[in-house]
C-alpha cells in the first residue's frame, strides 16, 4: 500500500523536475512512510511512497523493467500475483524481486491492456511503455483505490490524493462550484469529478492511456447485469457464497507484516471474524474495535461477544462520543476532498488504534451493498405499496400523520425518516435512493446558495451521474438498478474514500474479502429477491452464516458506524458551528445566503427541525474550504 504521483511533458530543468516530483511525494508521505523513490528521465517523471506489506527488501519503487527501459509506480496489493508469476515464468520472463509490482509491470509488457483481466486485487498504477512511448494507467475494478488526473496545456499529472497537485506551476487548481452544489446533495464529490475543475477520478474497472498529448478513456470491467431467475437453490447459492467468501479471506492474508481484523460486531466484520478462524486454525486472530460510552452509540458488547466466540486476541477502546467531536476540524482538514460522513471520526480513531499493533487490517466493507444491508433498499420495495395509494389519501391523511411522528435528536429521529421517506418515494425511480441518503435536495439547495451553479433549464443536472447510471445499466427490474448505484456511487465514492484516508492517514492497509471479484461477480448476478426477502435485509448472507456467527449478531439490528451528529452540532461543537457558519464568515464568502443558514442553525437548537445532515455537511464544507484556500469559479 503506498502513494504514487507524476507527470509527463512538464518541461523544466532536471533540478525543478525534482523539486516538483518531491513536493508531491512529501504531501502523502502518510500513505508510504516507510521509503520514497522517483524516477526522472525527461518527458516522465514518477514519485512514490511506499507502505512496506509483501517483499520488504527488494520491492521499492518506481520500479524499472531493464529489457523495455519502461517503468511503474503502483499503489495497491494484487492477490494473485503469484499465479500470474508463474505463468510468466513459463513464458520465459525473468524475475529480480519477490514483489507482486514486478510482476503486474511483466505482465503488461506481455498481454497490454489485456493483464487487467487477470488481476485480482486494489490498485491504481501508471505504467511508462518506453517501447511505445506513452503512459499507461488503470485502476480497480471497484475503485478500492484513488486516481487523480489532469491534463492541462499538454501536461498530464497523476496522484494518489488532491494534496500532490498543491504549489505545482503547470497545474491550476480551481474549486468547481458544481462540484460543490454536487457535494452538497451527495456529501461527496460523485466520480468522475473531483471538488477541482478540470481534476478528475478515473472512474473504477477503467484504463487510460496518454500518446502522443491525447489522453483516452476505456473501460475493462462493469459489474454483471444480475439475472431475473437462477436454475441454483438457496442452499447452492449460500454453499458457494461461503465457499468465495473464504476463498476472498485466504487470499487477504498473504503479507510480510502483521495483520488484523476491524470487529465492530455486525455481521459483516464478524464474517470476516468467523471464516479466517476456519483458516489460521490454532493461530491467534487480533481484532480491533473502538466503543462509545453513550450507550446508544456503542457497539462494542457486540465485538467483544464475537472475540470471545472465536478465541481472538482483541484490542478495543471506548471513547466519549461527544469529546471525539473535537476531532472534526483536524480530521477535515486532512482531508483531499470534503467528504461528510461523520463515521470519519471513530474510523480514524480506529485506525490508529489498529496501526500501533499491525500494518494491514481487514474489514467487512461491501457486504451492506451486495446483500441489501441499508434500509435504503427496503425502501425501494415500499415506495411500490406507497405509490398504489391513491394521492388524494397521501396529501390528505398520511403526510399530515408524518408531521405528528415523535421529533428526536438520537440515533433515529422517526419524523426525518418518514418525511424522507415520502420525498423519495415520490420521486422518479432513478432518484429515490439519492434522495434518502443526501443531504440537501436540489429544493434546498436552490435557497441556500446566493447564485446557484445550476440554470433552470438544467435542472436535473445536479444529479446526471445518478441518473446515467441508472438508465444505462442493463438491469430490468429497478431494485437491480439500486444496487447498481449504490456500488458506483455510495460505496465507491463514500465508504471506500472514508476507509482510504483515514486508514492511509495512519500508514494502515485495510483490505475487504466482500469486494473480492468472484464474490462480487456472483452474488451481484443474483436475483434480487433472493439478497432480500420478505423484507429481510441481508437474507441470503443470513442464511449462509447461520452455522458460523451466534444468532444474537445475525440477527441483531443494523447500526451503522456513526457518533451523535444532532448533538454534536447543539453542544460542544455549537461555538465551531456558530463561528463557521456565522452570517459574517458566510457574507464575506459570498457562496450562500446567511439568514437561510442562521435559520438551519436556529431551528436544529431549538428542536423544530432536524437539520443534522444538512448542517453537518455545510460545516465540514466550511472547515475545508478553509483549510483548502483556492479560487472558486
Amino acid at each position: 500500500m503506498c502513494g504514487i504521483a507524476g507527470f509527463i511533458n512538464a518541461g523544466g530543468t532536471e533540478e525543478l523536475q525534482t523539486i516538483w516530483i518531491n513536493q508531491m511525494t512529501q504531501a502523502i508521505r502518510h500513505r508510504g512512510p516507510d521509503g520514497v523513490g522517483t524516477y526522472i528521465k525527461p518527458p516522465v517523471v514518477f514519485g512514490h511512497r511506499r507502505l512496506s506489506i509483501i517483499d520488504l527488501e527488494t520491492g521499492g519503487q518506481p520500479m524499472k523493467d531493464d529489457a523495455s527501459e519502461s517503468v511503474i509506480v503502483f499503489n495497491g496489493e494484487i492477490y494473485n500475483f503469484l499465479e500470474i508469476r508463474r505463468d510468466l515464468e513459463q513464458r520465459g520472463h525473468q524475475f529480480k524481486t519477490k514483489s507482486d509490482t514486478e510482476v503486474l509491470l511483466k505482465a503488461y509488457l506481455c498481454y497490454g491492456a489485456k493483464c487487467l483481466e487477470a488481476f485480482e486485487g486494489m490498485f491504481a498504477f501508471v505504467i511508462w511503455d518506453a517501447n511505445n512511448r506513452s503512459l499507461f494507467a488503470a485502476r480497480d475494478r471497484l475503485g478500492k483505490k484513488p486516481f487523480y488526473y489532469t491534463l492541462q496545456n499538454g501536461i498530464f499529472a497523476f496522484a494518489s490524493e488532491l494534496v500532490s497537485f498543491r504549489n505545482l506551476p503547470f497545474v491550476k487548481l480551481e474549486i468547481d462550484r458544481r462540484s460543490i452544489a454536487k457535494y452538497l446533495t451527495y456529501e461527496y464529490v460523485p466520480t468522475p469529478n473531483s471538488i477541482y475543475k478540470d481534476i478528475f477520478k478515473l472512474k473504477p474497472g477503467h484504463f487510460l492511456t496518454f500518446k502522443h498529448g491525447t489522453l483516452e478513456t476505456r473501460c475493462y470491467w462493469d459489474l454483471p447485469v444480475p439475472s431475473e431467475t437462477t436454475s441454483l437453490s438457496e442452499e447452492e447459492c449460500c454453499e458457494r457464497i461461503r465457499s468465495l467468501l473464504g476463498k476472498a479471506v485466504k487470499k487477504r492474508l498473504i503479507s510480510d507484516v502483521p495483520l488484523g481484523v476491524f470487529l465492530s460486531g455486525g455481521i459483516d466484520s464478524s464474517a470476516v471474524v468467523a471464516l479466517m478462524s476456519e483458516i489460521v486454525a490454532g493461530h491467534e486472530i487480533k481484532t480491533f474495535s473502538i466503543g462509545f460510552q453513550e450507550s446508544s452509540y456503542d457497539e462494542s458488547p457486540y465485538s467483544r461477544l464475537v472475540s470471545k466466540q472465536f478465541g481472538t486476541d482483541h484490542y478495543e477502546e471506548i471513547l466519549s462520543a461527544l469529546e471525539a467531536g473535537s476531532l472534526l476540524p483536524d480530521i477535515v482538514s486532512r482531508q483531499d476532498e470534503p467528504m461528510s460522513d461523520p463515521s470519519v471520526v471513530p474510523t480514524f480513531l480506529l485506525s490508529q488504534i489498529t496501526r500501533k499493533t499491525v500494518t494491514v487490517a481487514l474489514g467487512g466493507d461491501g457486504g451492506d451493498e451486495l446483500f441489501a444491508g441499508y434500509e435504503y433498499f427496503t425502501g425501494s420495495i415500499l415506495s411500490d405499496y406507497y405509490l398504489k395509494i391513491p394521492r388524494l389519501l397521501r396529501d390528505r391523511m398520511i403526510k399530515p400523520i408524518c408531521n405528528l411522528v415523535p421529533f428526536s435528536t438520537g440515533y433515529v429521529n422517526p419524523r426525518h425518516v418518514a418525511q424522507k421517506f415520502i420525498n423519495g418515494a415520490e420521486a422518479p425511480e432513478w432518484l429515490r435512493s439519492q434522495i434518502w441518503v443526501g443531504a440537501f435536495s436540489q429544493d434546498f439547495e436552490r435557497r441556500l446558495w446566493t447564485n446557484f451553479p445550476f440554470s433552470a433549464s438544467d435542472s436535473l443536472g445536479l444529479y446526471t451521474e445518478t441518473r446515467e447510471l441508472f438508465e444505462n445499466f442493463g438491469a430490468r427490474n429497478s431494485l437491480d438498478k439500486v444496487f447498481y448505484l449504490f456500488a458506483k456511487q455510495y460505496l465507491l465514492d463514500y465508504i471506500l474514500v472514508k476507509v482510504d484516508r483515514c486508514s492511509m492517514m495512519n500508514a494502515l492497509e485495510v483490505r475487504a474479502p466482500f469486494l473480492d471479484k468472484d464474490v462480487v461477480e456472483f452474488v451481484f448476478g443474483l436475483p434480487a429477491r433472493l439478497k432480500i426477502k420478505r423484507f429481510q435485509r441481508k437474507y441470503l448472507l443470513k442464511k449462509a452464516l447461520k452455522n458460523h456467527l451466534p444468532s444474537s449478531i445475525l440477527h441483531r439490528k443494523k447500526r451503522g458506524f456513526l457518533i451523535p451528529t444532532a448533538l454534536w452540532l447543539k453542544q460542544n461543537l455549537r461555538p465551531l458551528v456558530e463561528e463557521t457558519l456565522g452570517e459574517r464568515n458566510l457574507k464575506n464568502q459570498g457562496l450562500f445566503n446567511s439568514k437561510v443558514v442562521t435559520e438551519m442553525v436556529s431551528q436544529h437548537n431549538e428542536g423544530k427541525m432536524d437539520y443534522r445532515k444538512e448542517l453537518w455537511t455545510l460545516l465540514v464544507l466550511q472547515l475545508w474550504l478553509k483549510s483548502n484556500p483556492a479560487n472558486i469559479v
